[in-house]
């Protein structure tokens, strides 16, 4: 499964995207490896997102839009999977070996597919992978987002297709982008994402920012992490790391206050009780012995899960 053989599809949840959407479209176009198909599911845009999208389509018959209705605002977390299940539905998802969510908002760079299959194709396990987000500060200089090296980001969240059909696909909430990283290594498989220059992408606009501001986006990351669990000491111990990225301070107040207003209100929380107690045990050990050397641990322990399956693939 070398070159062409390989398959790809992308899909694409978008809203009122026209001062981004280019600078995506333009990107993928200029891939080394070509996608089999991508699917842009457009939710209810009402600025020229539809109009460069027809423009797009019409001119590569790889590239499909799927119209859903107007919901009369911007909805994250739950929202995006909905309109990503809206964009799955349109496809045979047996007929590819990859799948990618992948937002509108970003500048590739050009070999960025072709290598994440590469690593893939060389360890059969790694089931999930991405490069590094970097945005633009004040100042023109790109910043790193600081996203771990054991989650693929959000933003393009490739996968191999077996894993992604292993896990269940994406919880249709906020913080689907974190609990899927860990379903996949509660199930034996390898995530990864890398700081490279050939994997290193332009996100055009700061992570959380999508919905009214940044501050609205960190404090609903703190309601994230409340649904999923997290331990509380670990989830104040990286709210305190994110005052130390802009915006400074407040960024992390908004996250503790996003958290605290979910445990409040009782809002629901994620209905999984051995992902949950799987996560917190990670989260736990991490604190006391960093990320890397329990993620290596994890992985060694629950190799056992991937290669029981692989074994199962193999008989049939």
């Amino acid at each position: 499964m070398t070159g062409s053989a390989r398959r790809y599809a992308l899909i694409s949840p978008c809203r009122n995207e026209a001062r981004f959407i280019k600078t995506t479209l333009d990107s993928v176009i200029s891939q080394s490896e070509l996608p089999a198909l991508w699917i842009i599911v457009d939710d209810g845009s009402t600025d020229e997102t539809m109009d460069i999208l027809t423009q797009y389509s019409a001119q590569y018959p790889w590239i499909k839009v799927v119209a859903k209705p107007d919901r009369g605002h911007r909805a994250v977390g739950p929202g995006v999977i909905e309109a990503f299940y809206v964009g799955l539905e349109a496809l045979c998802l047996s007929e590819f070996d990859f799948i990618c969510k992948l937002d509108v908002d970003l500048d590739l760079p050009p070999r960025y597919f072709e290598i994440l299959m590469d690593r893939m194709q060389a360890d059969p396990r790694l089931g999930s992978a991405s490069g590094k987000p970097y945005y633009r500060s004040t100042t023109g200089a790109w910043v790193s987002e600081k996203c771990g090296d054991e989650m693929s980001v959000g933003m393009t969240k490739f996968y191999r297709t077996s894993c992604f059909q292993d896990i269940g696909g994406f919880v249709r909430e906020v913080m689907w982008d974190g609990i899927d990283c860990h379903k996949a290594r509660q199930r034996g498989w390898v995530v990864r994402s890398w700081d490279e220059p050939d994997l290193q992408f332009h996100h055009l606009r700061p992570m959380g920012a999508s919905d009214n501001n940044i501050l609205t986006g960190r404090a609903r990351h703190g309601f994230g992490q409340y649904f999923m669990r997290s331990d509380p000491l670990y989830f104040s111990a990286t709210a305190v790391f994110r005052m130390t990225r802009p915006p400074y301070l407040i960024g992390g107040l908004a996250m503790l206050y996003g958290y605290a207003r979910a445990w409040w209100s009782g809002a629901r929380q994620l209905d999984d009780p051995e992902l949950c107690n799987f996560i917190r045990a990670y989260q736990r050990q991490a604190l006391l012995g960093g990320k890397a050397r329990t993620i290596a641990a994890i992985e060694e322990r629950q190799e056992v899960h991937w290669a029981f399956k692989e074994r199962l693939t193999v008989e049939k």
